[in-house]
């Protein structure tokens, strides 16, 4: 054995917390009606069965169901690992298998077991296991880890995931086992007898194979033997005689036994590298000097092909086979081969052609599985086909038929050689050889069983052991291993074997449980065994009966886990535990254990005694005893105190292993012994301890006599602890515990255990008392040099002094600190090392002064100690480090302990960083201010490191970004604001302060986390990237934003009742405009028919005329729903369990006055066939375009919503073309597409086509190119058969192509819509009518495909794009048709003759908008002034006056940089001969002049609105808004300019403006617009028609876009579609579709763009207003400027703008910069603009203070002083949310009766608080108030450690340093108000004072004599710590006798004493005895 197991003397520990164990996964199963326990209940009496005793009656019930029945109960534990819960709660889980039944359940402690899943799966489980697949991101390599639960049975793994996925992954061959590795599963294939007949001889399969995730094709591993001849080859792990026993995913690896030879091998798991993986599949074709590597791989791969076919996995294969006969089964039976390479030579050869490198490979599987984890995994689980590709009948465990499957011995191979090759298995997973068990020589050893078990494990000193219990030689053996430097590779060392029975390790103590043969238990840390165990109530079968403690029946209660029977204690755990099934119980076996169990067997049998242990988590085991029944135990921690538990960990870090081993083994006895010492004791305890080990006799030291006392023994265990020794080495620390003490215990009063400030008066005392009879120069307080510490006390003494710096940085442990300093200052002064005791007793005065006994060491002694290099003579103090650091003066770099002292670490490169200005400090430069301590620093010669100087008024980076990487880097560290409460005030205040700064300027990129720790919950709430809630109730995170609930039922139906009103409320909160909005738009409710029957009408015609009168109104009916759909765009979120509330169209009408019916149906008049199928096309849109984009909708869901009745089927049309607009048609499954298609129903395809062209915008995408192509004859081949697609879908589908190919610039799609412009219409009426539509369609496009791509057409100069668009505009000869189509196009129409000629009527607007969209934006002049309108009155009568409207669109915006707001440029757009006076002679057509003149600014106008659309540009609205006032003015006048006109032409006109105006408002809500459009709905007769009503109500759609949320964005795109959206020829009627598809009216949606941005209340949830700063970038029309808006409000676009900003006073300032990225505030736009602010401390918001004359502060203006006192503590509650602030107020600054002499006391309190209040830091109160307690204490001379004046000195420091950077620092300084200098005043009094009374106590220190005793120690103490003064024991030479202040001066520079310092010591320094006021020229006050 390499190591030698150092073994502790005789010792025992108790264990803790014993309950019986049953696995609640059996408790839940017998509830569970499955086979299992049907057949248990028939056997017994249900009473019976599951009785209390459990075990018992189980045992007996198990014997008689049949065995096989009894070995499928198994179950594992392992520590709680799931994020299911949020508070660290320490859990346990199981995993219980019971027949076809798994039970996942956690418990923990403190709360109940629970089922957390439970299974139950068709054919029995074979193995449940846990296991975490990866599964790989797209985007980057990082992998997200799925938790699973894998249950494997025959035929198939079913993988369940803790997110909710199930898969099933067929197997496709048995397996024997399965493990889970930190990749996936390893599966073990089942070896059948079959095996060896496949093929040629020497070809074994694969035995392991590996599944990466559910979805993955399993793969062969390959595994790399460290081979004895030919070095590591690689193959394929075929060897059947491998078997793995064990894996664990961190580390990697697997351990395995081979069978033959009976050893053990240890693999590391890893990838496959490619190298690797190409030699596998290589390796087949090497020529092997026969033909049969080739043969085999063709052979297997035929009959992988067979097989798979007729035989699935589970066995139940098509054909029935008889029994097999003998013959056939052998084959060619070739050896198995090993991977030990010590068979022969000549056999290994063979194995280079594994045979299973060829298989099946299915594609599509693997497909599918890339699809499915993109998709949601109930789309494909992999089919049984997926066995194809392994053999599966040769594993099945019965070999079957010969059907041509096997070969039969007389078949040849060659037929089968005819299968051609398949593709390989390509590995994923290969196993590397790390270590084997040596053989040993002689083989006198008998070969070794299979490991039982195997676990890792570490001991103390963190050595890590891989274990494996081998049962057949009892023995343990464990392999020390190591991480190499890369940490990739394991190094295995020596092999150390523990005599043993069984062992389970103990993750979370380092340390495992044996059971030894005798039937004890023994703890072993590592290979250390640390002692036995003693189980209260069990018998250890050592004892007999005579010598077993008295009070064995009752468990003693262990201190260090307090019991709680009844609930588990679960807990995480590293590794997956081995599940460990009970087969059987194992009767007691006796007959090969060397140990003699006891005298009788009989007796064994009446006490259980323990024979395996199971189920190990964190520190708690089963036991299991012979009885069958089952123990829970814990095994104590090492230590439960906080303090000792660093101090161990000190000491670990310190000595060498082996000692340090010692120690931890001897405490870990000595703490933990039965009936041990209480919690309190335990510091007490440990200090004994180790000073005993250091070789003190603790019995002579005053201060540690005292300890004993406070540990209580009883007598019975004290008698039993005292045997002396075996060792007979030094005395055990027990035996001081003899009568000796009760001696001293009756000359003594027992002092109490010290109290947490270490101020115990009475220990102190006692310690004087005993002090003067042990005079200190008495012989006995010798240090004994043979203790095993005794070397290492000077190393120790470093590290726990390091630790106690540690302490005094954290308020919670520094009461800690105080025990640890009565162990440092004894061992500094037995080390005489006289600075160090100096400074502990300028912390703790009071204390120290106490202690004055010391111990000798012998110089001769002395030698043997090793004095580390680190020990200096000067202590390292961390505080005055900080506070050199604040002066400015340079600073060695500070000693830690690395892991240990991380507050030290933390603090001190805080300080470097911040205060230092140091920005590498926390990066590069950290060894400058950090010497880190390694253990191995014996003696290493100090080289003298040069500091650079550093300057205090050094230039340095801005204070603003070190404080903002000082907090960047803290949240990195992992620190938080709890943190920052437990760092003493004064330390912490550099980082308040930088914390404070960053909070008034932060970045909007930070973190959360950055953003927590910096106060600002506004923008933490916006880190936490919020996405919307998913019902109606809220929107926006939380925001309880209901929709108010309306009085009248039907209003619920108006389908406008989603719109939020808070937010609206805010936006326009002086009027009900939403309201009006809402009565003008809704169409569910009947209109109001108003006719009055004059007295000639007759009844009949009355009602006549009323059914006319409401077809006139229906006809706005039915335009109301365009507008509707704009109104409530995305403002819904939809409940996936209901249907779309669709609102009805109601076309009947109620005549007042009796409110009668009047109805269309009645059959008086005429109404036109199909009226209602467009208008409810319209409303189903409006209903779909009310979900927003974020919600949950599935495929299912939309399939849902289809209508019963086929009435409604329009409206389902019109809802699926609204979820393309929305995105959502995405999901819905193509399946689905391709059913709605076929069904032939024109305005379902018109909506679909439109719907998923919308959603795949600008995509490209293929499969819906295909889906368009099918309903668009040029785009199939010329040959196809000819479609009969309705015209209105080929128009859609054109339209779909230009969405599709938006702005991609596709040569071909091109090509064919320039040539469909002008598609002549065909012989047979084809394409006849409507043909308007189709060529616009067919431009718009062209546009979209060519969109804004100008003259950089790539590809296209052949095509001549805009001559031949230009020809489609004025006319001219047709051209050939060129290419596919030439056939189509050959005879002309019988119907219409054109002649040759273009007809313009058709081509001219389609081409018109192609070119504008084409040159969109480009400036392109040559190509406008093709646009220009005719300059000759001759060619005007030529011209359409409605194509100058689009010539006059066109070319405005091509020459889109040159539209200006004003009515002058649209003027100008009007050619020069209708501008000037007209010289009459000539022949003008007025009535030409009038149209052309109108058109033409009606065109500039909608130009205008494009240009500015949601931009709410003042000039474009006024400039439009007077134009449409004239057209007004026009119309009223009935006179002759409206004749000219005529009265369509002029609505048309002002149609458009109305358009163009709301465009630039759109989402305002602008009244003057609302106006307009009312004064519109409200005209309904004469001329006004369908389109224009649609036109209206578009308009006021828009103008209140998505309820205010949304608006227009100018991006090419946006524009491209509103032209096809208010393509300026409206539908006369509702069936009218022969200028322009009405569904297109709805593409406007994809213009729109979410740029409301809505300030909530981060406290309230509440939106609120807030002022925001808006900064447009500079652009050639303005320069960079910046505007004020009162939020919620529009934001103009994102492109246009620099930076917003959240403006003060009120709210916490935020800054979002533009210049760097827009995509963060992108974000919050689009998650309905919510944008969190924080209102500030002191004021209010805006609706309850507009003018803000209530704030806190407004009344200190005038007089500032005043301020505190009008402040009136009752009314912080309104000014801050901040409830302790608020609680604070009512119990420190009221009046109260017992408050009365505190008066004070109380105004100082309020003025805190109003300070904290008023300067934005609530944070800084509890500073305030421990400042003001720590002068309260010194004052009154109460103070018992100097520990607050040393934060006070570090608070004065901080303040001095700001304000010697010049009153221009002072503002971002915290403590700004005279509070400090009042403080600091007061401090310096209270020195002075004492001073001046006691300068001789002063002297007498400096002078070096004995310290004093009484307060003036603690007075003294303050002194010299607050005036800095160092050590001066062995200085007062150089300064006492000092004649002058130069002379003083001069000396004292090199002690660093700060000069206001040194000028209060220069009247006790310079001898004079008459006080300060020798030195007149220094009035002390200055400083």
């Amino acid at each position: 054995m390499s190591e030698v197991v150092y073994e502790e003397t005789a010792t025992m520990i108790a264990a803790g917390e014993l309950q019986s164990f049953v696995p609640f996964g059996r408790e839940h199963c017998r509830n569970h009606p499955n086979a299992f326990n049907l057949q248990l209940r028939e056997l017994q009496p249900a009473s019976e069965l599951w009785s209390s005793d459990g075990a018992a009656g189980l045992v007996g019930s198990l014997q008689e169901v049949s065995l096989q029945e009894r070995e499928k109960e198994c179950w594992q534990l392992r520590k709680g690992c799931m994020g299911v819960r949020e508070e660290d709660v320490e859990f346990e889980e199981e995993l219980y298998t019971a027949g076809t039944v798994v039970v996942w359940s956690q418990g923990s402690r403190t709360q109940a077991s629970n089922v957390y899943k439970a299974f139950t799966v068709d054919s029995p489980v074979q193995q449940a296991l846990w296991c975490n697949f990866a599964v790989p991101q797209n985007k980057k390599d990082e992998k997200e880890v799925e938790q699973t639960v894998c249950i494997v049975q025959g035929s198939c793994v079913n993988v369940h995931t803790v997110t909710g996925k199930d898969f099933i992954s067929p197997l496709p061959f048995q397996v024997s086992n399965v493990w889970a590795t930190k990749f996936g599963l390893l599966l073990e294939r089942k070896n059948a007898a079959t095996d060896a007949q496949l093929g040629p001889p020497g070809e074994p399969l694969p035995t392991v194979f590996s599944m990466l995730h559910p979805l993955d094709e399993i793969a062969p591993v390959v595994c790399k033997p460290t081979g004895l001849f030919e070095g590591s080859r690689v193959q394929y792990a075929s060897d059947s005689t491998m078997k793995i026993v064990f894996s664990c995913s961190q580390p990697s690896v697997v351990v395995s036994y081979d069978t033959l030879q009976g050893i053990h091998s240890v693999w590391a798991l890893r990838k496959v590298t490619p190298d690797e993986r190409s030699s596998v599949l290589r390796c087949a074709a090497d020529p092997c000097g026969t033909p049969l590597g080739l043969m085999a791989s063709g052979f297997l791969t035929s009959h992988l092909r067979n097989i798979s076919r007729l035989d699935s996995p589970g066995g139940s294969g098509a054909i029935g086979f008889g029994p097999v006969t003998g013959t056939s089964c052998t084959v060619g039976t070739s050896s198995p081969l090993h991977y030990s390479a010590l068979h022969s030579h000549q056999s290994r050869m063979t194995t280079s052609s594994p045979g299973l490198h060829s298989r099946i490979h299915s594609p599509s599987i693997s497909n599918m599985a890339a699809l499915s984890r993109a998709h949601s995994p109930g789309m494909a689980a992999p089919s049984f086909s997926g066995a194809a590709r392994f053999n599966t009948s040769f594993y099945s465990q019965s070999p079957r038929g010969h059907h041509g499957l096997l070969p039969s011995p007389n078949s040849t191979i060659n037929e089968t050689m005819l299968v051609p090759e398949m593709e390989p298995i390509v590995p994923d997973l290969c196993m590397e050889q790390l270590w084997s068990e040596t053989i040993t020589a002689g083989g006198h050893r008998e070969m070794s069983s299979q490991a039982s078990k195997v676990f890792l494990t570490s001991d103390l000193c963190e050595n890590c052991y891989l274990c494996f219990l081998v049962e057949s030689h009892q023995e343990l053996r464990c392999v020390k291993f190591i991480e190499s430097n890369d940490t990739s590779q394991l190094i295995f060392a020596s092999v150390t074997t523990i005599p043993a029975k069984d062992a389970e390790p103990l993750q979370n103590i380092d340390a495992m449980l044996v059971l030894e043969a005798c039937g004890s238990l023994v703890l072993y840390t590592g290979v250390t065994r640390v002692s036995k165990v003693f189980v209260p109530g069990l018998l250890s079968p050592t004892f007999s009966m005579t010598n077993h403690l008295p009070h064995l029946s009752t468990p003693v209660e262990n201190v260090s886990t307090p019991a709680n029977a009844g609930s588990r204690h679960l807990q995480r755990l590293d590794e997956a535990v081995m599940p460990s099934p009970v087969s059987e119980l194992r009767a007691p076996n006796i007959k090969h254990h060397e140990a003699s169990f006891l005298e009788d067997y009989t007796f064994q049998q009446a006490t259980p005694y323990i024979h395996a242990l199971r189920d190990a988590v964190c520190n708690r085991v089963t036991l299991e005893l012979s009885s069958g029944a089952m123990l829970r135990i814990s095994i104590p921690e090492i230590a439960t105190s906080e303090l000792v538990r660093k101090c161990l960990q000190a000491i670990r870090f310190i000595l060498p292993k082996e000692a340090a081993m010692k120690v931890l083994v001897k405490w870990y006895n000595i703490y933990n012994a039965p009936g041990g010492p209480s919690a309190h004791a335990e510091w007490n305890l440990f200090v004994t301890c180790f000073m005993t080990l250091m070789g003190y006799n603790t019995d002579r030291l005053a201060w540690t006599r005292n300890l004993h006392f406070e540990v209580p023994l009883s007598p019975v265990i004290a008698a039993k602890k005292a045997r002396p020794s075996d060792g007979g080495s030094d005395e055990d620390w027990e035996y001081l515990l003899g009568s000796h003490y009760h001696r001293q215990m009756i000359s003594q009063s027992v002092c109490g255990p010290l109290d947490s400030s270490g101020s115990n008066s009475s220990l102190i005392t006692d310690a004087e008392g005993t002090s003067s009879v042990s005079s200190s120069s008495s012989p006995s307080l010798k240090l004994d040099s043979a203790a095993p510490l005794f070397p290492h006390i000077p190393a120790l003494f470093y590290v726990l002094h390091l630790l106690y710096q540690e302490l005094q940085l954290d308020e919670l442990q520094r009461a800690r600190a105080s025990s640890l300093v009565c162990l440092l200052q004894q061992l500094a002064r037995d080390l005489q090392l006289e600075e160090y005791v100096d400074l502990y007793w300028r912390d703790y005065p009071s204390l120290i002064s106490g202690f004055n006994e010391s111990c000798l060491i012998d110089q001769a002694l002395s030698s043997q100690m090793q004095h580390p290099s680190y020990l200096r003579a000067e202590p390292p103090c961390v505080l005055s480090w900080l506070s050199s650091c604040l002066r400015g003066e340079e600073v060695p770099p500070f000693p830690y302990l690395p892991g240990i002292c991380q507050r030290t670490r933390l603090l001190v490169l805080s300080y470097a960083l911040y205060i230092t200005g140091d920005e590498n400090a926390t990066s590069t430069d950290a060894a400058k201010y950090l010497a880190k301590l390694s253990a191995g620093q014996k003696s290493r010669p100090s080289e003298p490191i040069h500091y650079r100087r550093q300057s205090s008024v050094k230039v340095k980076v801005t204070s603003g970004s070190l404080a903002e990487q000082l907090v960047v880097w803290l949240t990195s560290e992992g620190f938080t604001l709890k943190d920052l409460e437990s760092v003493p005030f004064g330390v912490a205040l550099p980082i308040r302060e930088a914390i404070y700064r960053c909070r008034e300027q932060p970045c909007s990129d930070w973190s959360e986390e950055v953003c927590l720790l910096i106060g600002r919950q506004d923008l933490t709430k916006q880190a936490h990237k919020m996405t919307l809630a998913k019902s109606k109730a809220s929107v926006g995170s939380g925001l309880s934003l209901e929709p108010p609930a309306t009085t009248e039922a039907d209003e619920e139906e108006d389908g406008m009742s989603d719109i939020i009103q808070e937010v609206t409320g805010l936006i326009w909160s002086q009027d009900l405009r939403v309201q009006e909005v809402r009565r003008l738009l809704q169409s569910s409710r009947p209109v109001r028919v108003s006719v009055v029957q004059l007295p000639e009408v007759s009844d009949h015609e009355y009602i006549e005329e009323k059914e006319n009168k409401l077809l006139q109104l229906c006809q706005r009916t039915m335009a109301l729903p365009v507008g509707r759909g704009l109104f409530t765009l995305f403002s819904y979120h939809p409940v996936p369990t209901e249907p779309l509330p669709v609102p009805k169209l109601n076309l009947t009408g109620r005549a007042p006055p009796r409110n009668t019916m009047v109805d269309l149906n009645s059959g008086n008049i005429d109404v036109p066939p199909n009226m209602t199928s467009w208008p409810s096309f319209h409303n189903g849109v409006a209903a779909g375009l009310k979900i927003a984009p974020a919600s949950q909708v599935d495929s299912a869901w939309i399939a849902y919503n289809k209508p019963k009745s086929p009435e409604l089927a329009n409206e389902y049309a019109g809802f699926l073309m609204a979820l393309g607009l929305n995105g959502h048609l995405t999901k819905l499954a193509t399946l689905n597409i391709h059913d709605y298609l076929t069904k032939g129903h024109e305005m379902t395809s018109i909506g679909l086509l439109l719907g998923v062209s919308s959603a795949k915008l600008g995509t490209m995408d293929m499969s819906i190119t295909r889906l368009l192509s099918i309903h668009i004859p040029a785009l199939l081949p010329p040959t196809s058969t000819e479609l009969d697609v309705p015209h209105n879908v080929q128009v859609a589908a054109v339209i779909g192509i230009g969405l599709v190919y938006q702005g991609t610039g596709h040569r071909h799609n091109a090509e064919v819509l320039l040539s469909e412009i002008g598609r002549p219409p065909g012989p047979e009426m084809e394409y006849c009518t409507d043909r308007e539509s189709y060529s616009l369609a067919a431009g718009l496009a062209l546009g979209m495909v060519c969109l804004g791509h100008g003259s950089n057409l790539t590809g296209m100069t052949d095509l001549n794009v805009p001559e031949q668009l230009y020809q489609y505009m004025v006319g001219g000869h047709r051209r050939a048709q060129a290419g596919a189509n030439r056939e189509r196009h050959k005879s002309p129409s019988y119907q219409i003759k054109e002649g040759d000629t273009i007809n313009v009527d058709v081509t001219c607007p389609g081409a018109t908008l192609a070119l504008a969209m084409i040159y969109l934006k480009t400036n392109n002049r040559s190509i406008a002034d093709w646009l220009k309108p005719p300059d000759t009155w001759f060619l005007l009568d030529f011209i359409k006056p409605e194509f100058l409207l689009l010539r006059t669109l066109a070319r405005c915006i091509i020459m889109w940089d040159e539209i200006l707001p004003n009515t002058e440029w649209v003027k100008s757009n009007i050619p020069q001969i209708m501008r000037g006076t007209f010289d009459p002679s000539e022949d003008i057509n007025m009535e030409t002049m009038a149209q052309a003149q109108d058109y033409i600014t009606a065109g500039a106008c909608l130009a205008l609105g494009l240009r500015f659309a949601g931009s709410a540009n003042c000039d474009a609205f006024d400039c439009l808004y007077e134009f449409a006032r004239t057209f007004m003015k026009i119309m009223s006048f009935a006179g002759t300019a409206a004749v000219q006109t005529g009265y369509y032409n002029l609505q048309t006109g002002l149609s458009m403006i109305l358009l163009a105006m709301s465009m630039v408002m759109s989402g305002t809500g602008n009244l003057k617009v609302l106006q307009l459009c009312r004064f519109f709905h409200k005209r309904t007769g004469g001329e006004m028609n369908y389109g224009f009503h649609m036109a209206h109500h578009m308009a006021l759609g828009l103008l209140f876009l998505g309820g205010g949320r949304y608006t227009l964005s100018t991006s090419n795109s946006a524009i491209a579609a509103l032209l096809c959206a208010l393509y300026p020829h409206f539908p006369a009627h509702s069936t009218d579709n022969r200028y322009h598809l009405q569904a297109l009216r709805h593409l406007a949606v994809l213009a729109a763009e979410p740029r409301l941005l809505v300030p909530v209340d981060v406290d309230s949830l509440k939106p609120c207003y807030a002022l925001l700063e808006i900064t447009y970038k500079e652009t050639k029309w303005y320069d960079e400027t910046t505007v004020e808006l009162m939020a919620p409000t529009m934001l103009p676009e994102l492109h246009l703008l620099k930076r917003v900003k959240v403006k003060g006073p009120r709210y916490w300032e935020l800054s979002v910069d533009l210049s760097k990225e827009t995509q963060h505030l992108k974000s919050i736009l689009s998650r309905d603009g919510v944008l969190y602010v924080k209102l500030r401390a002191g004021q209010l918001p805006y609706k309850d203070d507009p003018q803000g004359w209530k704030s806190l502060l407004a009344s200190t203006v005038n007089h500032r002083n005043s301020g505190v006192r009008a402040f009136k503590p009752d009314a912080i509650s309104t000014f801050t949310s901040e409830p302790a602030l608020v609680s604070f107020a009512k119990f420190f600054c009221k009046t109260s009766e017992e408050m009365k002499h505190r008066e004070d006391s109380l105004v100082l309190f309020s003025a805190m608080l109003y300070e904290c209040v008023t300067q934005e830091c609530p944070e800084m109160l509890p500073t305030y108030i421990a400042i003001e307690q720590a002068v309260g204490a010194l004052r009154r001379g109460d103070l018992l450690q100097t520990f607050p004046l040393w934060q006070m000195r570090l608070v004065v420091e901080l303040w001095d340093s700001r304000v010697l950077r010049g009153p221009a620092n002072r503002h971002d300084t915290l403590l700004t108000s005279e509070f400090l200098p009042v403080m600091k005043n007061m401090v310096d009094v209270a020195l002075d004072g004492w001073l001046k009374e006691n300068s001789s106590v002063l002297r007498s220190y400096m002078k070096g004599e004995a310290l004093p005793k009484d307060a003036q120690s603690t007075m003294l103490a303050c002194f010299l710590v607050y005036r800095s003064i160092p050590c001066l024991r062995n200085t007062h030479t150089q300064l006492e006798g000092c004649s002058s202040l130069g002379d003083l001066l001069s000396r004292s520079s090199q002690l660093g004493i700060p000069l206001r310092d040194l000028l209060r010591l220069v009247p006790v320094l310079l001898g004079s005895a008459s006080g300060p006021q020798t030195l007149q020229g220094f009035p002390l006050q200055a400083f």
